[in-house]
């Protein structure tokens, strides 16, 4: 039965998900809806606020499931850094929407003396988080300087599936080396199967929320390369998650860098 379930899904949404390879982000973007539309921020808002206050086990997308689906490599690592750090921890989680991550960890963080989860989002996911789901050890903030002014440096950078929605993923990728951030966690990110940048268009299914965005597939080793300027590899690791492209069965995946130890955070 759930093979079958599995297969009307795949159906019944065949013309939603990854499409085209466009030359300009404009492009792309001009055929999109975006992800700013305000009926996605209150979907994600009222799941996350179910999770918040235990109504709900988990959100992702705005769904909400009965069993949290952990990222295993990311919860270790994080555990791993937090024990480096006397059972203390700080996260800037760049592109972390409501919490996400946060409420996906949150059982085994609070094992932990110390936790700062700092999230850095859009102004109107910002004011909502602020209003209405901030507590906790999770704060949201519209820019990482002022994370840092008001919660002092950090320990990790998290960006979870964040760098195929930035129109400018590498230059954005250099000023967040910049940051000297001890430890750049990627986690639960799609990449292009070939040595190339390929820009989609990304359609979501209705069951999630109304919207479309540009999306790239990102060149895996030009990722790694670019924060390997300053950064040296910890470990790389496979997600559960897949998606289609093209009919190709694409893994998620995910990597820890660590700031070489000659250089300064600032």
């Amino acid at each position: 039965m759930q093979y079958v379930k599995r297969i009307y899904f795949r159906v019944k949404y065949f013309r939603y998900g990854w499409r085209g390879n466009y030359a300009q982000w404009k492009e792309a973007a001009d055929q999109c809806s975006g992800y700013y539309a305000n009926n996605i921020l209150e979907k994600i808002k009222d799941a996350t606020l179910k999770v918040k206050t235990g109504k709900a086990v988990y959100e992702r997308d705005a769904m909400l499931f009965d069993k949290i689906a952990y990222s295993w490599p990311l919860l270790a690592n994080l555990l791993w850094i937090a024990g480096k750090k006397d059972n203390r921890l700080s996260v800037i989680d760049f592109g972390g929407s409501l919490g996400s991550s946060y409420f996906q960890n949150r059982h085994y963080l609070t094992q932990l003396k110390e936790v700062t989860w700092s999230i850095i989002e859009q102004p109107a996911f910002v004011a909502a988080g602020k209003k209405e789901i901030a507590g906790e050890q999770l704060y949201f903030f519209d820019t990482m300087d002022n994370a840092v002014a008001e919660r002092g440096p950090h320990d990790v950078l998290l960006l979870s599936c964040v760098l195929p929605y930035i129109e400018k993923p590498y230059e954005l990728l250099s000023a967040l080396a910049d940051k000297n951030i001890p430890y750049i966690i990627i986690d639960t990110t799609y990449f292009n199967s070939r040595p190339a940048n390929r820009l989609t268009i990304q359609k979501v299914p209705p069951v999630y929320y109304e919207a479309s965005y540009p999306a790239w597939f990102l060149n895996y080793d030009q990722v790694v390369k670019t924060l390997h300027k300053k950064y040296d590899m910890v470990t790389e690791y496979t997600n559960e998650q897949i998606l289609y492209l093209d009919g190709e069965k694409l893994a998620y995946k995910g990597f820890v860098m660590q700031l070489r130890t000659n250089t300064r955070q600032v």
